[in-house]
């Protein structure tokens, strides 16, 4: 006997949420657990993670990510699960393998928000033939993914004014100088001020747009440059979602620098900065040192 791989979870959770409205994270792995895997051996029940987390539990909670990207549950509110109409319909079929939630258009969309070239490439790793340090990698990819996802949902839930207050905690975070957040009547198509120095003596507007869906166009960009002042040349603008070819391209035609940061962008910073994400795990990776053994 093994453990459930994580997306062999997929149809009992999907089965344990159809009973009920929602559930806790938390309780939905427990009763996951309890209704389809508690015949297993305690020692496999038991079974720990190199950090501590229970094996069995924590693949739950991966199916169910997984599960999340393509649609099939929801987070109605933070810290909660509930089946969506399109995971009672794939339920019915009794299966969903992972080739097919992997070929799913909503969960080839969620991933494509945040996935660089580097990503997919890391992902597509054949597990067969992969060294360990591939699937370490790939382990890694993914973990990283997800939490972007998330991080980018968030971004476009949370309240705009905070939204602009986020993107100068990151800039200032980056070694940017102290920033002035702009009245938010008379801010003119401008959210804040930083300096590019520590003395203010070179300074960036900034201007940030969540949406979550909208693409920024050409207006947008037009407004952001007629509310530069004389003293500076320099903008960032920044959104949750991205530019459509007339805002790029009217960016790259304006006299002014122009930096323009989509959500990819966005999450990609704030991951690397440590900005609304904390580090949960660390892992540390030893080698033999080949120097002890020397003979002197």
């Amino acid at each position: 006997m093994e453990l459930p791989k994580y997306h062999e979870t997929f149809i009992p959770v999907l089965e344990v949420l159809s009973s009920f409205d929602y559930l806790k994270s938390r309780e939905l792995a427990s009763k996951v657990r309890d209704n389809y895997y508690s015949e297993l051996p305690s020692e496999l029940l038991e079974q720990k993670t190199s950090s501590g987390a229970n094996v069995l539990l924590d693949r739950i909670l991966w199916g169910k990510s997984y599960l999340k990207m393509a649609k099939f549950v929801s987070y109605p509110n933070r810290g909660l699960v509930q089946i969506t109409d399109k995971g009672k319909e794939q339920l019915k079929s009794g299966k969903l393998p992972l080739n097919v939630l992997k070929n799913d258009i909503d969960y080839i969309n969620y991933r494509a928000a945040v996935n660089s070239k580097k990503e997919n490439e890391i992902e597509s790793v054949n597990i067969e033939s992969a060294s360990p340090q591939d699937l370490i990698d790939s382990g890694f990819s993914s973990i990283e993914t997800e939490v972007k996802t998330n991080l980018l949902e968030r971004l476009k839930e949370i309240d705009p004014y905070y939204f602009e207050k986020v993107i100068l905690i990151l800039l200032k975070k980056m070694g940017y100088g102290d920033f002035i957040e702009t009245s938010k009547s008379r801010d003119g198509g401008i959210d804040g001020i930083i300096n590019e120095d520590k003395l203010g003596l070179e300074k960036i507007y900034t201007q940030a747009k969540r949406y979550s869906e909208n693409k920024v166009r050409e207006k947008d960009i037009r407004n952001f440059i007629g509310a530069m002042s004389g003293d500076t040349s320099k903008g960032v603008f920044i959104t949750t979602s991205s530019f459509d070819n007339s805002a790029i391209q009217k960016a790259k035609e304006a006299h002014h620098s122009i930096i323009l940061i989509d959500g990819a962008k966005l999450v990609d910073l704030m991951h690397q900065y440590n900005v609304g994400v904390q580090v949960k795990t660390v892992y540390e990776v030893k080698e033999l040192d080949n120097d002890f053994f020397e003979e002197e």
